[in-house]
């Protein structure tokens, strides 16, 4: 078994290296086109551009320090994953819909926002951090914008897209993190297997919604390797036994293997029950894992280990002071900063991935290689090198 599990490792590192050399000599055209005139994200805060801190404003530095300088609401050190993507092919960032200024709708719309789960929450954000804005009240957000845009249509508004958009659109869709962690500290890693089912529903059920807008081309993805996570790995009490040699949660991990499992068997079924729709099950998980597990084969030196955290150690993360906050604990008042070469690390906070990690996850995505049913963007798209 041991034998097949580095022989699969070498495997993924190889598609992983050649998708990014294959995508470096891609040279654009002078006039890049793109089948995708607008992307619209649906998702938590693996793809938040900005909008949960647009409706609570309060997300500090060192945040968004390698790219933009400043904190962005973008709860990395730089770009996520869906930046690098509207990259590639050719369109701006993504404004938050709950970002009433400066946003620019013309070529998509994120609903994403931290925190954000699948299935609608029976709590409130102020008692467990659970956010408000779970799936279907995104997908109700976009039927709006829809109205509206519909509505506005003869006014000229500079900021709204064509009606004809919602056609031309890629739809991305990453959630159900945060129903997995939610209440893994009480049921542990095989107690949330209940969940699982309801979570691959919710997203079927939103790309259905999302197709009868005119929605034609989807990619959802996976659940990364959530048993990676300094977060995880110290408040989600486990025996040494049941941890792998790269320093992450097995267990955990298997849960999310099996989470998978049921999203991929049920975007079978919703391909079927939608005809001239690409629905597209997009396996970062094996990517994510391999980058925690093998950091130095893509040119990264630390896999588990949060960038910016307090306590340093094997994990650098202490659930009472997050990144970029100042606490007092026993008596010191402490502060979760930044390493000085994210670069470097996989993981930014404890949670999330650096700006490096997105877009090694971006590459992998855009190679196409990690789709099932095949779909090639190259064949819509001339896509553009992401710096």
């Amino acid at each position: 078994m041991a034998c097949f599990l580095t022989r699969k490792s070498a495997i993924l590192r190889k598609v992983l290296i050649s998708s990014i050399v294959l995508l470096v000599i891609l040279v654009p055209r002078c006039y890049a086109k793109c089948a995708f005139e607008a992307i619209f994200n649906f998702g938590d805060s693996n793809s938040d551009t900005g909008g949960f801190y647009a409706a609570f404003p309060s997300q500090p530095s060192p945040n968004g320090m390698t790219y933009f300088s400043k904190p962005t609401g973008r709860p990395t050190d730089g770009r996520l994953y869906i930046d690098f993507l509207a990259q590639a092919l050719g369109l701006p960032f993504l404004s938050p819909y709950l970002q009433s200024i400066g946003s620019d709708y013309k070529h998509g719309v994120n609903f994403a926002t931290s925190a954000s789960p699948a299935i609608q929450p029976n709590t409130s954000l102020f008692v467990t951090g659970v956010s408000p804005f779970y799936l279907a009240v995104q997908v109700n957000q976009m039927k709006q914008f829809k109205a509206k845009v519909e509505e506005f249509k003869s006014q000229e508004q500079t900021n709204l897209p064509q009606p004809d958009i919602f056609g031309k659109a890629l739809y991305t869709i990453y959630i159900g993190q945060h129903d997995i962690t939610y209440d893994v500290a009480a049921v542990g890693a095989g107690g949330v297997k209940q969940y699982e089912p309801q979570i691959a529903s919710e997203i079927a059920n939103a790309i259905k919604e999302l197709h009868r807008l005119g929605g034609r081309t989807f990619l959802v993805l996976n659940l990364a390797p959530i048993g990676c996570y300094a977060a995880v790995l110290t408040q989600v009490s486990h025996d040494s036994s049941d941890i792998d040699p790269s320093g992450c949660m097995m267990s955990f991990n298997n849960a999310v293997r099996e989470y998978n499992s049921v999203l991929k068997e049920t975007l079978q079924q919703t391909r079927q029950e939608l005809h001239h729709a690409n629905v597209i099950y997009v396996d970062t998980h094996s990517v994510l894992l391999e980058l925690y597990q093998n950091p130095t084969s893509h040119g990264m030196q630390h896999g588990i280990t949060a960038c910016c955290g307090h306590g340093g150690g094997t994990y650098n993360f202490n659930p009472q002071v997050f990144c970029g906050n100042t606490k007092e604990i026993d008596g010191q008042r402490v502060t979760a900063s930044a390493c000085s070469d994210p670069q470097n690390y996989v993981s930014w906070d404890g949670i999330h991935l650096t700006e490096n990690a997105n877009k090694m996850m971006a590459y992998a995505i855009l190679s196409g290689s990690y789709f099932d049913p095949p779909f090639s963007l190259n064949q819509y798209c001339d896509i553009q090198p992401i710096g």
